[in-house]
């Protein structure tokens, strides 16, 4: 199979509505790749027509709204606790497009690159998985809940520019989830649901990993243009976030996904 191939793969996951059939099809392609039936061949893929799937398939359900018109519901009554999973299921299933968007959008990357967020990818379906079979044991199912669209607009914003899709959304958006996850994890056991903190704390440990790959290909393009990586990282904080971060942040995990102190420091001053 041509890298070309793979490029196409890629924006079928992406393209496909059902997320039902998309972990499937995610699973199948990433075990392609796996087996070395689906390879990057850069120069091939540099000369081959491919035109990125512009935006993720979508189901007719959940109903998109804005983050503010969200409804709060404590964590002390089983609708509570749905509701909680369904965020973190539509995340994770965003999560899935995100992946696949960096392997068709951005085909002048190191076969390594697509390599990476493909396996991104393939985690991001399991842990929408697990999300989906534990809504159906509360008695739901995944759009049974409204849910907003922020991490597609963040893709939107930085579709022109890997430096900045790798800078904002693994390093931004999906760093959040480190530091918000422990806290969820912590209401979620002492309202006695541990099934469902059990599975929380399997995805953050893993989105550790999949932090640290954009700070990795964040470096990596930093070096291959000549840019400082700390300075660039926080202008395109200034430009796209207007230099906003909420705290307090998981220093521990994000040490551990490729952060330094020094931006720590810096993220801290930020602060809102």
């Amino acid at each position: 199979m041509s890298g070309c191939e793979l490029l196409a793969a890629a924006a079928r996951c992406l393209a496909e509505p059902d997320p039902a059939a998309k972990v499937r099809l995610t699973q199948e392609t990433t075990a392609r790749i796996r087996a070395g039936e689906l390879r990057r061949d850069l120069r091939r893929d540099l000369r081959a027509a491919h035109t990125p799937q512009a935006a993720p398939g979508r189901p007719q359900r959940p109903v998109l709204v804005s983050p503010r018109d969200l409804p709060r519901r404590g964590l002390d009554q089983p609708e509570g606790r749905a509701a909680l999973v369904h965020a973190v299921a539509h995340i994770e299933l965003n999560a899935i497009n995100l992946a696949w968007d960096a392997v068709q959008r951005f085909p002048a990357m190191p076969a390594a690159f697509a390599l990476d967020w493909a396996r991104v990818a393939d985690d991001e379906a399991r842990h929408f998985a697990m999300l989906q079979a534990r809504l159906q044991a509360l008695g739901y199912e995944y759009g049974d809940f409204p849910a907003h669209d922020g991490l597609w607009q963040m893709a939107e914003a930085t579709a022109h520019d890997v430096l900045a899709r790798m800078a904002l959304v693994p390093r931004v958006l999906e760093a959040r989830g480190l530091d918000v996850t422990p806290g969820m994890i912590e209401r979620l056991q002492r309202a006695g649901d541990t099934a469902t903190a059990e599975r929380l704390e399997v995805i953050l440990r893993e989105e550790v990993a999949h932090v640290a790959i954009g700070s990795h290909w964040l470096r990596w393009l930093c070096e291959q243009r000549g840019l400082a990586p700390r300075e660039t990282y926080f202008r395109l904080l200034a430009k796209h976030m207007q230099g906003r971060i909420r705290c307090p942040l998981n220093r521990q995990a994000r040490l551990a996904a490729g952060f330094d102190e020094a931006e720590l420091a810096q993220l801290e001053a930020l602060c809102r």
